[in-house]
């Protein structure tokens, strides 16, 4: 093999190209939730909190008209 034909292969070679894709979409997704949390100042946290509070609470009242069905 010659140096030539090496460096093509090399240049050619894309076997870890996806994953390094995925980490830079994960970094930016990363970065992009943290502006958005410091942005609102705890406002978005509140929300999503409130939101899991309503859908724990649906699903109580699910659970308990079942148990009482059966």
């Amino acid at each position: 093999m010659n140096n030539k034909h090496i460096i093509c292969q090399f240049v050619e070679n894309e076997s870890g190209q996806g994953i390094t894709e995925y980490g830079a979409i994960l970094a930016f997704v990363a970065i992009l939730v943290a502006v958005v949390f410091s942005i609102t100042q705890g406002a978005l946290s509140a929300a999503i909190s409130k939101a899991f509070s309503a859908v724990v609470s649906q699903l109580n009242a699910l659970s308990s008209a079942a148990a009482a069905a059966s």
